[in-house]
């Protein structure tokens, strides 16, 4: 049987079991550390602006989502998103709600600036943050599907020198000029809080062990898209009951790629 192709950085994940700092949103957070864990990654939730920056310089890669703002989480995202760039750390941008809510598509666009190797988002967050407008969701809901995004992704890949990846029943990851495509998953993937945000932590395990942020983002969607169609297999499960098979499919996969 060939070997799947997102294997080795599968294998990289378990066997370096990179720290990787997640800023991510309050919703989210927990059913984050558990996708990391269950793929071999070490997670840490440090978001207080006094500890972000340091951390972001010593972590694997680091993440910055920006689901649920405060004050003082916007300021460790600042801090962390400095404290990557500066040490030559990857990190992550999840633009959530962008478009749809002027201050965070301001601060966006602000931590640009620093360089995210990767920015992981919908259809709707993504076209908003290459400049189209009327592109905006409702919240994190996108309003168009991912096909559609695909040539505002490459436009901001070209601007800001990083890799983009849309989100949706296809995933599409382009670095401005290659486009590659992700099908797979399943419906119950909507169904449960915080599986897009968890891609994101999951490209962000795979930066710290893979230097290509193009083959990061398009494995990390792969190896969601492959759990997620095993999690649905019968007896077809309700959302609750996925999300867990969702974690196990995951740690599976760890394990057959480490075998």
């Amino acid at each position: 049987m060939t070997e799947p192709t997102w294997n080795p950085s599968l294998r990289a994940v378990a066997t370096g079991s990179p720290l990787v700092h997640c800023l991510t949103n309050i919703v989210v957070a927990g059913f984050t550390a558990n996708v990391l864990l269950a793929l071999g990654a070490s997670p840490a939730m440090v978001e207080n602006a006094e500890e972000a920056g340091p951390f972001a310089r010593v972590a694997g890669a680091v993440l910055v989502n920006l689901g649920t703002l405060s004050g003082e989480r916007e300021a460790a995202m600042r801090a962390a998103a400095v404290g990557a760039h500066s040490a030559a750390r990857p990190w992550v941008l999840d633009p959530v709600a962008v478009g749809a809510l002027e201050h965070r598509t301001i601060l966006a666009h602000e931590l640009l600036n620093h360089r995210p190797a990767i920015i992981r988002g919908n259809a709707s967050e993504i076209a908003s943050l290459a400049g189209v407008s009327g592109a905006a969701g409702r919240g994190v809901d996108s309003r168009v599907g991912s096909a559609a995004a695909v040539g505002p992704a490459q436009e901001l890949a070209r601007a800001s020198g990083a890799v983009v990846a849309v989100s949706g029943a296809v995933d599409y990851v382009t670095d401005g000029q290659r486009v590659l495509e992700i099908p797979g998953g399943d419906i119950l993937m909507t169904r449960v809080t915080g599986v897009g945000c968890a891609l994101g932590a999951v490209m962000a395990a795979i930066l710290a062990v893979v230097p290509d942020p193009l083959q990061a983002a398009q494995d990390a969607s792969a190896i969601l898209k492959e759990a997620g169609s095993r999690a649905a297999l019968p007896p077809l499960p309700g959302p609750g009951t996925y999300a867990v098979r969702l974690l196990d499919s995951l740690g599976t996969l760890a394990r057959e790629a480490s075998s």
